[in-house]
């Protein structure tokens, strides 16, 4: 028996946004200085994290599964990172 692809197992969770507030913020300066910023980028199975042309990391919290990955392998103080308020964030539907 075939497996569902983990993009379609994951697209019938249910994401609300808090468009009043992140629960990720990124310490700009010390995630580039530290080189936490590719460790994330690469970690992140959400693909939540991107570099911007300035060289910025970018977050799109919106997608984020709240598995906590990239604060645990990020440089402490390079981000700042909690659960969504209640009643927002991923809901899973399936597993």
């Amino acid at each position: 028996m075939k497996l569902p692809e983990v993009s379609d197992r994951l697209s019938g969770n249910r994401f609300v946004l808090d468009e009043e507030e992140s629960h990720i913020e990124v310490n700009q300066a010390l995630i580039k200085s530290t080189g936490s910023a590719d460790r994330i980028i690469a970690a992140c199975p959400a693909r939540v994290y991107s570099k911007g042309p300035d060289g910025d990391v970018q977050v799109e919290y919106a997608a984020c599964l709240e598995c906590g990955t990239c604060f645990a392998i990020a440089t402490p103080g390079s981000l700042s990172w909690h659960y969504p308020r209640g009643g927002y964030g991923v809901q899973f539907r399936d597993g």
